[in-house]
């Protein structure tokens, strides 16, 4: 009789536990608001998005007792910058791995561009848009436009106008909880742009899924934007006969797109940080179940795999590197 009790109060106890997981995992509160929508169907790793080992002989600098360079910048001499995790920007002489301390933003300095002056402007996650003197003293330019305040400024690139073209990636979740973007999937993020001459600050796009890395066309007509959640690129033109129109510049890519930028030679460069998932792929119709696994430890979450890769991309929006 005893070992009866015992077992019932055992399944009675399990029940409970059981149920309030459950309870949990279906109703409890996030801080994410996903919405459904269909993801195309990865392009497999071949043709020209074969695996190959270009990238084996690159070169590796250090980031002395910090981590997390997001951009690279190189001024008219030849030295490169790198913005890092714990806020610094680094300068790397010409020739030299060694770095020196340029400048402090406070923040997490993440997009770094010149503008015509010689300033250094930075797309801060924290503090805004930035611009840094060659002395390294900061002047925040602007932390909000048509309104809202920005939340995850990203990337920024200058243009021959000296207008910078940028991006905030979410006004909704900063730079720490981006994975609350990737399981929410809204269009949180806006391109923008700050007219240096005349300090005008501007929305030009928004409802981008995660607006990201930023590049500006040779003869500045267009901007491009990376939408890292939905894995493409959109095109806005800004000057000329075209400008107010806005396309897809290239779609359905095979991973996650951070960074781009324009080469000398016309050719847009593009990072991605990963290959696509999967399994986030598949969870992308059903936001309560994105709800149900953005609940479980993080140790049982999908994560990035480690596999970036870098892509070149001609004018009219095919693949020539990679």
């Amino acid at each position: 009789m005893a070992d009866g009790t015992r077992r019932l109060r055992w399944s009675g106890g399990a029940a409970i536990l059981v149920a309030l997981v459950l309870f949990y995992l279906l109703f409890w509160p996030v801080a994410i608001a996903p919405i459904p929508w269909q993801a195309p169907e990865a392009p497999t790793l071949e043709g020209p998005y074969a695996l190959n080992e270009s990238l084996a002989g690159m070169q590796l600098t250090p980031t002395p007792n910090t981590v997390g360079p997001e951009d690279v910048a190189i001024d008219d001499a030849g030295n490169v910058y790198v913005g890092v995790q714990d806020g610094k920007i680094l300068r790397y002489p010409v020739d030299s791995e060694e770095s020196v301390v340029f400048a402090d933003t406070g923040g997490r300095p993440l997009g770094l561009d010149f503008d015509a002056d010689g300033n250094l402007v930075v797309a801060d996650a924290e503090k805004g848009l930035l611009s840094i003197d060659p002395d390294g003293r900061v002047t925040v330019l602007c932390t909000e436009a048509g309104g809202t305040p920005f939340g995850f400024t990203n990337d920024v690139a200058v243009d021959s106008y000296n207008v910078a073209w940028f991006t905030d990636a979410s006004d909704r979740h900063g730079h720490v909880e981006w994975k609350n973007e990737a399981f929410e999937s809204a269009p949180n993020g806006r391109l923008l742009k700050y007219d240096i001459n005349t300090k005008e600050c501007a929305v030009v796009l928004d409802d981008l899924h995660f607006a990201n890395g930023v590049a500006v066309s040779p003869d500045g007509t267009y901007v491009l934007v990376n939408e890292t959640y939905r894995y493409r690129i959109k095109r806005a033109f800004v000057r000329g006969p075209r400008a107010g129109e806005v396309d897809i510049f290239a779609e359905n890519l095979p991973g996650f797109p951070d960074g781009i930028s324009t080469g000398e030679d016309g050719i847009y460069w593009v990072a991605l940080a990963s290959t696509r998932s999967e399994l986030l792929d598949d969870l992308a119709p059903y936001p309560w179940l994105r709800k149900v696994i953005y609940r479980l430890p993080d140790a049982l979450e999908p994560n990035p795999s480690r596999h970036p890769f870098v892509l070149g991309i001609d004018e009219k929006g095919a693949v020539v590197y990679n």
